[in-house]
């Protein structure tokens, strides 16, 4: 019951923001998971930059 709870409470910012915000997190978690098996993952900053202004324009 208590692990449902803290699921319940970490996932509840994203369930509450605008629709702009959840497309922002759910493109930036498939980039890190896309990156997370190179050996040295370049330009994540410039990629998640690049969400964030396609996002907002």
């Amino acid at each position: 019951m208590k692990v449902n709870i803290d699921i319940q409470t970490v996932q509840e910012p994203i369930a509450s923001a605008p629709p702009e915000v959840r497309e922002i997190i759910e493109r930036v978690l498939k980039l890190e998971k896309e990156k997370l098996y190179q050996r040295s993952p370049r330009n994540i900053n410039d990629d998640i930059l690049k969400i964030v202004k396609e996002t907002i324009t």
